[in-house]
């Protein structure tokens, strides 16, 4: 928990400082996502197993140039028996009109997941502007550890 309040406080930090440079946009996101375990079977190999889940949150959108923004979220995600936090830290680049890629590290808090409080993944994701305060995301998120799965986030999100 320690580790975790630094972080918030260090991020708001940053965010703040950014905030002094670049023009900051606030918006609302949420969706569903599909989250795909694996589990080991012995010599059958691996039986890939679907679970499907909703998230909802908010990010803000710091314009460093004209094509390069900085976007960190905050998202609640819940997923049959567990209920998370995910905040991913994005570097969003604009590649062509509308397109949008987006990557970077996601830390994840659980609220209870054997145990182990603070996850970090990866993430990539792309995102379509339907309009100027509409847009429509993919993301998937690359877990690193054996127990850790694999998601694709499919959802809107709106600018305020």
């Amino acid at each position: 928990m320690k580790n975790l309040m630094q972080l918030i406080i260090v991020s708001m930090a940053m965010f703040s400082t950014l905030s002094l440079k670049a023009q900051v946009e606030f918006g609302i996101k949420g969706g569903l996502n599909f989250t795909f375990f694996k589990v080991d079977e012995g010599e059958f190999g691996t039986d890939p197993e679907v679970e499907l889940g909703y998230y909802a949150g908010g990010f803000l959108d710091f314009q460093i140039d004209e094509k390069l923004h900085f976007q960190p979220e905050l998202l609640y995600i819940s997923l049959g028996d567990f209920d998370f936090l995910n905040v991913p830290i994005y570097f969003k680049y604009n590649i062509k009109n509308r397109f949008n890629i987006l990557v970077g590290p996601s830390l994840n808090y659980f609220f209870d997941f054997l145990n182990a409080k603070l996850k970090v993944r990866a993430d990539l994701a792309f995102t379509y502007n339907a309009a100027s305060a509409i847009d429509i995301h993919i993301k998937y998120t690359i877990g690193f550890e054996k127990i850790s799965p694999n998601v694709v986030f499919l959802g809107l999100g709106y600018k305020l």
